[in-house]
Order: structure tokens, then sequence, then C-alpha cells
């Protein structure tokens, strides 16, 4: 299972560090700096808690894997939560603001939807690690 959540997270990683790279080339540090011909819904400091919160929690997840150390397990998960909410923040900016032109709003449905979506399978399959079901 920790395995499982390993692969769930290094495919929802991709799939997020591929809309940071789009975000990116459209200009979302530009934006983010005030500049009015880039609006973006999305702050630096939401996108960077979130990759860096994100990063930290596979780190210590991976160490876990290693060590079988089940405290490693817990705060993976609580990383994980943290970066959850940061996350579910970000799509409701998203959403409310798709339709205004913002370097957000050219993300590809399917990569957000996707990332979404292996997110949550992460938080379970870490959880049900953490309790040592299916180990």
């Amino acid at each position: 299972m920790a395995i499982a959540a390993l692969l769930c997270w290094l495919v929802t990683a991709v799939l997020g560090l591929t809309m940071f790279g789009l975000w990116l080339r459209n200009g979302g540090l530009r934006a983010a700096r005030g500049d009015a011909s880039f609006p973006t819904r999305l702050v630096p400091p939401l996108i960077f808690g979130h990759l860096f919160l994100a990063v930290a929690g596979l780190v210590v997840w991976i160490i876990y894997i290693v060590n079988k150390e089940v405290l490693l397990a817990w705060t993976a998960l609580g990383l994980l939560v943290l970066v959850a909410v940061l996350g579910e923040m970000m799509f409701l900016r998203w959403k409310n603001g798709r339709t205004e032109g913002t370097p957000e709003s050219r993300f590809p449905l399917a990569i957000i939807y996707g990332h979404g979506l292996f997110a949550v399978a992460t938080v379970v399959l870490v959880l049900l690690t953490a309790l040592g079901i299916g180990t």
C-alpha cells in the first residue's frame, strides 16, 4: 500500500508541476507582481506553500518507506492535509475566475481534475497505510 501511495503521489506531483509550469509560462509571476495585463487569482504564497508542503510530505513519505517508522507516515499524512487545504483554496480560486483570462484559466481540465483525483487517492492510501491496513 505504501508503494501505491508513492506512485499516486508521484503522478499527482507530475500533474501539479505541469500546472505550475503552465502558470509560469502564461505570466503567473508577472500577474502576481501586479502587472495589470496579466491578472491572476493565484497568489505566490498559496502556490509555493502548496508546492513546498507537498514536496516535504513526499520526502517524509519516502523516508517512511525506507525506515517503516509509523510516526513518519502520520507526519506525511498531516502534511498532506495541509497540502489538500491549500489545494482546495487554489481550486476554488481557479473555478471562480477561470473565465477571466488569467494564466491559470488556460489549464487543461483533464490535468486539473486528474491532479485532484490522484491527490485524493494519495491521501486515502497514506491514511490506510498509517492505520496499518493492507500491510
